[in-house]
Order: structure tokens, then sequence, then C-alpha cells
């Protein structure tokens, strides 16, 4: 029987029940995927068009997290769902921290509005399947889900299979963020440690050290190159 199972669910099970009844059977609801989902969508449980599928509510999509982070999900800051994606594969051996050069946030709501923002221009002005970086850090402390633990990022060309990006939203050339956002992007490392997604022995880079860009900006790289692992042999 599990060995049916997963044969169903690997051609996908709406299409040989052709009905609803598998997302429902798992509490879930079929709706188009581009409608925001309380928890994570699942694909070949909804009959009709691919796009619909299943929103299965409490299933987050970064799933484990650690309690000194929080981290704010894609459906809570309202993403669209990926056009494609790539599966990561962990533990990764560098961590790359960027800026967004963009406007900085200091609360969910404003937040959660500036990811809205950043993901639109990266799929729809950009030609990207989602939000580039792996993590976004706002000014409030929050840990804003991107690509998250599971899914290859666009954002340091060369090394986005093999590493995670933080990305501060803000522009930090002459300032830097605030300590509660400093210490949330310290300890989003910890918790990939502790999760398995990123190797003990990583090393920590700027985005400027694997290309020609200023980010992360000059006053939040002379930061992060006093944190652990900062790597001064470029990658």
């Amino acid at each position: 029987m599990p060995f049916l199972f997963a044969f169903l669910l690997s051609i996908g099970l709406a299409t040989v029940f052709g009905s609803d009844a598998p997302c429902q059977a798992q509490q879930g609801t079929c709706q188009d995927d581009g409608l925001a989902c309380s928890g994570s969508y699942h694909s070949g449980l909804c009959s009709g068009a691919n796009n619909r599928r299943c929103c299965i509510p409490g299933a987050s999509s970064h799933a484990s997290s650690c309690p000194n982070v929080n981290i704010i999900s894609r459906s809570e800051w309202g993403a669209r769902a990926p056009k494609t994606y790539s599966t990561m594969h962990v533990p990764v051996h560098e961590f790359f921290i960027h800026h967004t050069e963009g406007p900085s946030c200091h609360d969910v709501t404003h937040c959660s509005s500036t990811m809205r923002g950043i993901q639109n221009y990266h799929m729809d002005t950009r030609g990207w399947s989602d939000i580039g970086y792996s993590f976004l850090v706002g000014e409030d402390g929050n840990i804003y889900e991107g690509r998250g633990w599971t899914h290859v990022g666009s954002h340091t060309q060369n090394y986005n299979s093999k590493s995670f990006a933080a990305s501060f939203m803000g522009s930090y050339m002459t300032s830097v963020p605030p300590t509660a956002a400093l210490n949330a992007a310290k300890n989003l490392i910890a918790c990939g440690i502790s999760l398995g997604k990123i190797a003990p022995d990583y090393r920590l880079y700027g985005h400027r050290d694997a290309g020609t860009t200023d980010c992360p900006g000059d006053a939040l790289y002379r930061v992060i190159q006093g944190w652990p692992h900062y790597s001064h042999v470029h990658p």
C-alpha cells in the first residue's frame, strides 16, 4: 500500500481520482496558488489546472525554526507562488550577506509590503522564478522567509546552489542596521547550523566578496567582518 500511494502521488492523485478528495483528505483546500495560503501549497492533490494546488494549513514551508528566531513565513507576508524551483542540497558551506539597497522597514505590516514589492520586482522585472534571497531581515528584528532552507536562490552568481543568503532590507552604505536586525541574522545562521542546513565549519561572506558590487554596503560590510566565520579568502 505505501508503494501504491507513493506511485499515485508521483503522477498526481487528483489525476487518478479526478477530484479534490486527496487534498481534502489532508484537511487542505484546492485553490489558485497565486492566492495566499495559511500553510503551504502541495502539488498533485487537486483536479484542474496545474496552478490549482492544495493549501494545507499549518504546513509552513520553512517547517522548522528555532526559539530565538522569529521567521515570518511566506504565507504570512503574502508571497506569490514560485514559477519553478530547485531543491537545495544541504548542508551548505557558504553563507552570504546582502542588502536590498531599497527602503528599510520597521514593523511586520511595512516589511511584508516591502517583501511583496521585492518579489514582484524579482519576478516581473528581473524575470526570476521567485524572490531571489533565501531570507530577508527587517529592522524590526524579524526574519522574512524568501526561498527558505529548501529552495535554491538567485542571489550570488556561481554560488546559488551551494549557499544561503540573508539580505537586510535597507541601504547600509553609511549606516548599519539596528542591533535587533544584526542579532536576528546571526541567530538565523546559528539556527541553520542546528537544523543541519548549514555546515558547522561554514564560511561567511559579503556579496561583494563574490563579485563586483558594493553590496552589502560599506557600513554593514565592516560589521560582518567581525562576525564568526567571516572569511578573508574570496570564495
